[in-house]
Order: C-alpha cells, then structure tokens, then sequence
C-alpha cells in the first residue's frame, strides 16, 4: 500500500504519503491565497523525500472539506487526476476528521476551522476517531453556548477565543494524519461510505460560494 494524501479546504497546503504502517513522507504550507501554485510542488517533493515514483501510488487520499470554493477544488480536482491517470482508487474524508484525529483527544471535543465571514466549519466529536455531528457553519457566538466546557481544535478556536476559551492544538490541517485515518480504515475494512467510512471525493461547502453571476446586468453586445 502506497497513500498519496493532499488536502486544501483550509489554508495548510498539504500532502503526504503513507504505505499503510507509517508516514513515509509529508509537506504542509500554510497559505491561504496559493493552494494552486503551492500543491503539484508538494507531491514532488514528498515523493522525492521518498524516493519513490508516482506510479508507485496504490490510493490518493483527499479531504472533501468543509472548505472556501477555490481552495477545495484543488485539491479535489487533483487527486481525480492522479486517480484517473493511475487507475486508483481516490478516497474522500472530511477535513475537520483529518485535525480531530491528529488532536489524539480521547474525551469529547470540538473541531472548528475558519470559513470567513466571521464564521467556522465546525462539528463535534466523541474521541478522535469518532464524529457525532455533521459539519456545519456558524458564527461562534451561536454555538459558543452549545460547545461551553469542551476543547476545541483548529484555526476557529485561535481566532475566536472569547467563543472557545479552550484552544487546542493543532491548528492546522495535516495529510499525514488525513492519511494515517485513512490507512487505518483501509485496513479495518471500514471503507464503505456511512458510519465513519470513506466519503465520495466531492466538495463539502456548506454554503454558496462568494463569487456570484451579476443579476440583471446590462447587455452590451451589439444587436
């Protein structure tokens, strides 16, 4: 088994590669404005730590979001080229399971993300390894009450800590954790989508993108 993991639903850029024991390789950047420039460079690099070829590749590991348009879709778009152009399978996860799983926190908690506008991606968790909500987005002051006494992972609780006064690391995505999650159902056989398993590579974005057609504009072609 050779994992190929990549996700850009939040501002870490990042990729590694897992053969079903261990990490063998990883990258993240954190930049929220270069998910395009910043991803294709990480595969490289990761598989050039490794020493390995793409063709190497068994699976391609992505995270679905929640996450801004833009950002997700690179990351999306790229691992169903990889899937494509290899003839693997691509496995979709949610990216607020990536950072719950990397916490290792085995009580209740939380996982929330920034989504701007003054809002988090956010969803509750059993331990690490179990999400017992879906994932939403709110502004914090609307779940701060509901979310009061527990942990909160990730970049939301850094940014509004009058919300979750108990930040907890990490902050940032990491594929090597998306990755590890993954291997880890793979080899449970906990695959299927539904009830913790594997989710379709599609992008989770909870709301309409910022960018919109105009309404009502002028027609300027000629008649």
């Amino acid at each position: 088994m050779l994992l190929l993991a990549m996700d850009t639903a939040t501002p870490a850029v990042t990729v590694a590669l897992h053969d079903g024991e261990a990490v063998v390789a990883s990258s993240s950047q954190v930049d929220a404005r270069r998910h395009g420039e910043l991803l294709l460079p990480a595969v490289d690099r990761v598989l050039a730590e490794a020493g390995l070829k793409l063709d190497a590749v068994t699976g391609v590991v992505v995270g679905v979001g929640p996450g801004p348009y833009t950002g997700l879709r690179v990351g999306l778009v790229t691992a169903a080229a990889f899937s494509s152009a290899l003839g693997v399978p691509v496995h979709g996860l949610c990216t607020l399971d990536g950072l719950a799983y990397a916490s290792g926190i085995e009580e209740p908690f939380a996982v929330a993300t920034d989504a701007r506008r003054k809002e988090v991606y956010w969803a509750r968790y059993a331990d690490s390894r179990t999400r017992v909500t879906d994932a939403a987005v709110d502004r914090p002051a609307d779940i701060a009450e509901s979310l009061a006494g527990l942990p909160v992972v990730g970049a939301g609780a850094r940014l509004y800590p009058e919300a979750f006064p108990d930040a907890r690391d990490p902050e940032h995505q990491s594929a090597a954790a998306l990755a590890a999650l993954a291997a880890e159902k793979l080899a449970a056989g906990d695959g299927g989508a539904g009830d913790g398993g594997f989710l379709d590579p599609l992008p989770m974005y909870l709301r309409r993108p910022d960018a919109q057609v105009p309404k009502n504009y002028k027609v300027v072609t000629p008649k």
